[in-house]
């Protein structure tokens, strides 16, 4: 038994025949388990235009089923006792017989669950993990490193942290909505689909970029002593995944690639607007400086945290508008 049951009105138009495709597919994909609902739409279906239809196909098999079982009650009687005279074949019709499948070896099945497994695995994770969004993060990861050590750029922990936060946000964009999946519209109204959805596909872009970019600032060398110091490896994580639940609550509003260009777009203009106004000489040096001012400290990180928090709240508050996120 399911938490929530087809409308009146989404029963009596699949009856009819009226229901669009994709809310058809999610309604039957309800029926399966969902006894209830079962019920209300083979009334609906008895009492409609196809009642007689159906009517007609039921006393159909009805008879087809009594006249039947006289020879299955012969065989039967045949097979126990030998002795029994059973009727001649002109006598009593004999059902047609029905090709038993052969059984497939177990070895043949087991491939097909496994496969079966990894496919729903990959599709619950998402376009952006099936496609180029996974190489580009591990590009920026190796791309820092490269700058580092084989660039000699003294810069490079400021910049992979501005850069962080960011990540994740282009890997929500790229992994909700029917830019990314040709299968959105089918996914979108499947009891699986909405924010639950959403955040499954959220979860995976996170487990992906969180540790390649950590991992890649910890394993990048240490700031010039001259320059100020940059915040630590670990300090984007918290901006992350503030920036990251509001882009999924604007999603609700606006969809997901609007909402992320909106919260990225804002990032990027808090800390381009004051590298702008800065008295240092050095890039890196302001960008130091300003990434410091939003990641370095508990005052900092507890504000991510309240903004992380209300953003889950606000999630939380409105699932109900990621059932038909971008279907329309």
């Amino acid at each position: 038994m399911t938490g929530w049951h087809a409308s009146d009105d989404a029963v009596a138009r699949y009856s009819d025949g009226s229901l669009p495709e994709t809310d058809a597919w999610s309604l039957e994909k309800h029926l399966e388990g969902c006894g209830t609902c079962a019920a209300r739409v083979s009334r609906a279906a008895r009492e409609g235009a196809a009642g007689v239809v159906l009517a007609e196909v039921r006393d159909a098999v009805l008879t087809a089923v009594l006249e039947s079982a006289p020879a299955t009650a012969a065989r039967h009687a045949t097979a126990v006792s030998p002795s029994v005279s059973a009727p001649t074949p002109a006598a009593v019709p004999t059902a047609p017989s029905v090709p038993t499948a052969s059984p497939v070896p177990a070895a043949s099945r087991r491939p097909r669950a496994v496969g079966g497994r990894l496919g729903r695995i990959l599709w619950a994770a998402g376009p952006a993990l099936r496609g180029a969004w996974a190489g580009a993060v591990a590009l920026v990861a190796v791309g820092a490193l490269a700058l580092a050590y084989g660039g000699g750029f003294d810069g490079t922990r400021p910049l992979l942290l501005a850069v962080a936060p960011l990540v994740p946000v282009a890997g929500v964009a790229l992994s909700y909505g029917r830019h990314a999946d040709p299968l959105h519209e089918i996914v979108a109204t499947s009891p699986s689909g909405g924010l639950r959805l959403v955040l499954m596909r959220t979860a995976a872009v996170l487990a992906v970029s969180v540790p390649l970019l950590t991992m890649a600032g910890l394993l990048l060398p240490a700031t010039d002593p001259r320059l100020p110091q940059a915040p630590a490896a670990a300090a984007w994580l918290l901006p992350g995944l503030a920036l990251t639940l509001a882009t999924l609550a604007l999603s609700g509003y606006v969809g997901c690639r609007t909402a992320s260009a909106v919260v990225g777009g804002g990032w990027l203009l808090a800390l381009a607007a004051p590298l702008l106004t800065a008295p240092d000489p050095g890039l890196a040096a302001r960008l130091a400086r300003q990434l410091s001012l939003y990641f370095t400290g508990a005052s900092p990180q507890w504000g991510w945290a309240a903004a992380s928090a209300l953003c889950a709240l606000l999630l939380a508050a409105r699932r109900s508008a990621y059932d038909r996120l971008e279907t329309m």
